[in-house]
């Protein structure tokens, strides 16, 4: 397996393939960078370099006892783009992903950044607080941990099972490979790094971070999201960007790269060539 070791000792697990431009691929929580299989084969026949890795505790990662907070995955983000010395690159991160490339280019500058691209992120910030109203009350996360360290493995049915792609709406054809598939991704990670991996992506402000980055950015959001709800998100990191651009995707849920990948595949390729 490729892997990098980082400054703390963490083996970090990473897919490379092709050549040309680079694509960096950060997924969503609790899962790995086989989440991006759709993304990364269509991109790979359109003769991109495609390269994602699995976060500390997630996948293939190591299951290490500390780091599981922003500062740490953005760190471990620059490690691997510096090992791999990629230049010009693609950002495109998914929900928890999305927070991790936002801190990525806000940390470590855009030297190596062509453009970025977040899909169903957690930016800004997803707990309510009093300068952010519309976000979710703390208690909703604090269900998460309590669910995380209880019954982990009926969770992870659960939440594909329903909100995540949207199966629990009315008319919903439900896909039990995909849901199996989450489930399988989930299950490989670390329990400790799923449950302190909810307070980083529901109590990190990327306020600022989104303030300082220069570089073209997409926000992708469906307005039908039940696990980062769209008013609160989307719309208000595509103001705090510098040079940002709002798509907003009608009935879409929070897995839309898979569920709706020839849409959100088609669309993403049009901004990188934009």
């Amino acid at each position: 397996m490729s892997t990098i070791t980082t400054k703390d000792g963490t083996e970090i697990f990473y897919k490379d393939w092709g050549s040309g431009q680079p694509i960096v691929f950060s997924h969503g929580w609790p899962l790995s960078a086989d989440d991006w299989d759709a993304q990364m084969l269509f991109f790979l026949q359109k003769g991109f370099r495609v390269i994602a890795h699995d976060r500390r505790g997630h996948g293939r990662s190591s299951q290490t006892a500390t780091g599981h907070d922003m500062d740490h995955y953005a760190d471990d983000l620059a490690a691997l783009t510096a090992h791999l010395d990629l230049k010009n690159a693609i950002h495109v991160g998914h929900s928890t992903g999305g927070g991790e490339v936002v801190h990525y280019i806000a940390r470590h500058g855009d030297s190596r950044v062509a453009k970025a691209c977040i899909i169903a992120a957690v930016p800004p910030l997803m707990v309510k607080t009093a300068s952010n109203p519309g976000g979710l009350p703390k208690d909703v996360f604090d269900g998460l941990q309590v669910q995380v360290a209880t019954n982990r493995a009926q969770f992870y049915y659960d939440l594909p099972a329903g909100p995540f792609y949207g199966f629990n709406r009315p008319g919903a054809t439900a896909l039990p490979g995909v849901i199996w598939n989450w489930w399988r991704q989930g299950m490989m990670g670390s329990a400790n790094a799923h449950y302190d991996g909810i307070v980083a992506f529901s109590q990190t402000d990327f306020t600022e971070d989104l303030k300082k980055i220069k570089v073209p950015v997409l926000v992708m959001h469906g307005d039908d999201d039940q696990i980062v709800p769209y008013a609160d998100s989307g719309p208000l990191s595509a103001k705090l960007l510098q040079n940002g651009t709002l798509k907003t995707y009608k009935g879409f849920p929070h897995g839309m790269p898979t569920v709706h990948a020839d849409v959100i595949n088609a669309d993403l390729l049009a901004f990188i060539k934009s």
